[in-house]
């Protein structure tokens, strides 16, 4: 069984910087590309990034581009977030996802939230 688990998350100040990171565990899996969205509280789930393995690109929405990066390691399964110069309209839980044969996978969240 695929299970996804994030860390990283935490309360900082507006401008400050956060790295979420994202590790696959569980039976052996092609994993086609691993990504982020987030759910701000009383709104839907939003995409935020991902990367593809099969394509070698990655892609950041406009919102947030400027701010963030993301990065991975196909070998490890892994993704990473580079937040930086974080504002409060930020403050969501941040869901990593796993695209395997037949099925996305999603993680449990973290928290980040961001103080003015």
């Amino acid at each position: 069984q695929v299970q996804l688990v994030e860390s990283g998350g935490g309360l900082v100040k507006a401008g400050g910087s956060l790295r979420l990171s994202c590790a696959a565990s569980g039976a052996t899996f092609q994993t086609y590309g691993m990504g982020w969205f987030r759910q701000a509280p009383g709104k839907g789930r939003e995409f935020v990034a991902d990367i593809s393995w099969t394509t070698n690109t990655t892609h950041v929405t406009d919102t947030v581009k400027d701010r963030f990066t993301i990065s991975g390691d196909n070998a490890k399964s892994s993704v990473d977030l580079q937040m930086n110069n974080l504002k409060p309209e930020d403050t969501a839980v941040y869901y990593c996802n796993a695209d395997i044969p037949g099925r996305r996978v999603w993680g449990q969240g973290t928290q980040v939230s961001v103080s003015s």
